[in-house]
């Protein structure tokens, strides 16, 4: 019985977990499964016992890693642990009581106005992907999803309507997004025209998902992140760009206009209001620069010094 693998199903199909957080997961426990068995502790992972090999494996990798890292392995391994405590497969979670370092908090880069417009104009929706990746771009941007309820989407949970999008969120928590008219435009077109170009493609011509590849294929995250990276270089710009920097510039945008938090916590998904509040540092940092250029004293300031 391979009891990591039955543990990494259960947290994509009762848990809903994302593909890129299921891949980590199965990095950092698999990794701890090959200490076990190559230092001699045990033949397995389920053979452990006491508590003084997860302290030991604390402190090596605490040499090797970053502390981020360090503290995303312990996190793994106190729900694999948890797991296994439930289903009555060990007595302990011999990671319970392993303190991880605090992380160092970095705000998330945050897109300006000018940029994320930019982004739109660089995408030619005259081309049936074009259509596509501009709807990629504004269902990212304008409704705040991740990367896996974008892709998860299905035809069904479009309600062009009701200008709204039942998205399923982490853990099982569904909500409404709310869809502006340029993009129940766009979708009208897509889903009447585009879709059906791009599905014919493939083998699975009765795929409910909303979002199809240029191989007539469901899109996946992985196809995601190309897709992204493809309309950063038609756009001429030179960063990065992943699915949650569009999420980041969603919620910032909404509170530098207005938006208070309990607003933008039930937009985004999030279950605790403390998840959301590293928005508002954004939001108070932008703030400061911009009242930095434009209040007069503090022009006058510069000038004297």
């Amino acid at each position: 019985m391979d009891i990591i693998s039955n543990f990494l199903t259960y947290l994509k199909v009762e848990r809903h977990y994302s593909e890129h957080t299921i891949i980590n997961y199965e990095i950092d426990l698999r990794h701890f499964e090959a200490f076990v068995v190559n230092e001699g502790f045990a033949p397995d992972i389920l053979s452990i016992r006491g508590e003084r090999i997860s302290r030991n494996y604390h402190a090596i990798i605490s040499e090797q890693l970053s502390k981020a890292t360090v503290a995303r392995k312990i996190s793994a391994l106190r729900s694999f642990y948890e797991y296994l405590l439930k289903e009555g497969l060990v007595e302990t979670n011999l990671f319970s009581l392993i303190t991880t370092p605090k992380r160092d908090k970095k705000l998330p880069r945050i897109l300006s106005d000018n940029e994320i417009e930019s982004l739109f104009e660089s995408i030619d929706t005259n081309t049936p992907l074009g259509l596509r990746n501009y709807i990629i771009l504004d269902l990212l941007f304008s409704c705040g999803l991740r990367a896996s309820e974008l892709v998860n989407l299905e035809i069904g949970d479009i309600h062009l309507g009701r200008k709204e999008v039942l998205v399923h969120g982490k853990g099982g928590y569904d909500r409404y997004a709310f869809l502006h008219d340029v993009l129940i435009e766009n979708l009208q077109q897509y889903l009447t025209y585009t879709r059906p170009v791009l599905l014919s493609k493939g083998e699975n011509l009765e795929s409910k998902k909303l979002l199809i590849s240029y191989r007539g294929t469901n899109l996946t995250e992985r196809g995601l992140r190309v897709v992204l990276n493809s309309i950063i270089e038609q756009s001429g710009e030179t960063y990065r760009i992943h699915p949650h920097m569009l999420r980041h510039a969603f919620a910032t945008t909404l509170l530098n206009h207005g938006a208070d938090l309990r607003t933008v916590q039930e937009l985004l998904g999030h279950k605790h209001l403390k998840t959301t509040q590293i928005y508002t540092q954004v939001s108070a940092e932008r703030l400061r620069k911009n009242y930095d250029k434009t209040n007069p004293r503090m022009k006058k300031n510069e000038k004297t010094k």
